[in-house]
């Protein structure tokens, strides 16, 4: 599958603010051909009413990680969508709290794309970042 080279931090940067995933501030880091990295600070808006991080913002993080990873490895002129997704999220996201997501292409073929992301709490005190959630998802390329 040939890389679409157009797909940057540059273009990611230009296209997010407004969407959903920019409003959420999601941001991304690293856009590679079978990786890709994203980062998002934790604030009100991705918590439930019992202060920790919602499902919903878990898997929005990660499937804009995947989502991009995918551009980046479509044939000029196709598409894409999400045909399936599994998300376990491991620990307890709080406000204030920075989580890293690392995307890695596990299979790219005509008709499908597999990725997996893996999604961490920074940490600034040295010791190897806790892994909060693991995504995985199935893109359909149109």
């Amino acid at each position: 599958m040939a890389t679409n080279e157009q797909i940057t931090i540059e273009a990611a940067r230009k296209a997010l603010p407004g969407t959903f995933p920019g409003n959420l501030g999601i941001e991304l880091v690293e856009i590679g051909d079978k990786r890709v990295r994203g980062v998002m600070e934790v604030d009100r808006r991705h918590l439930h009413p019992g202060g920790y991080v919602h499902g919903g913002a878990w898997v929005a993080f990660a499937d804009t990680v995947a989502a991009w990873g995918t551009m980046r490895n479509l044939p000029p002129g196709r598409g894409f969508t999400t045909a399936e997704l599994k998300i376990n999220v491991l620990g307890a996201g709080r406000e204030g709290d920075v989580l890293e997501a690392v995307g890695e292409l596990l299979h790219a073929g005509k008709r499908t794309q597999v990725w997996e992301v893996r999604v961490y709490k920074r940490r600034d005190d040295g010791n190897k970042p806790p892994l909060m959630a693991n995504f995985i998802c199935t893109q359909m390329v149109l």
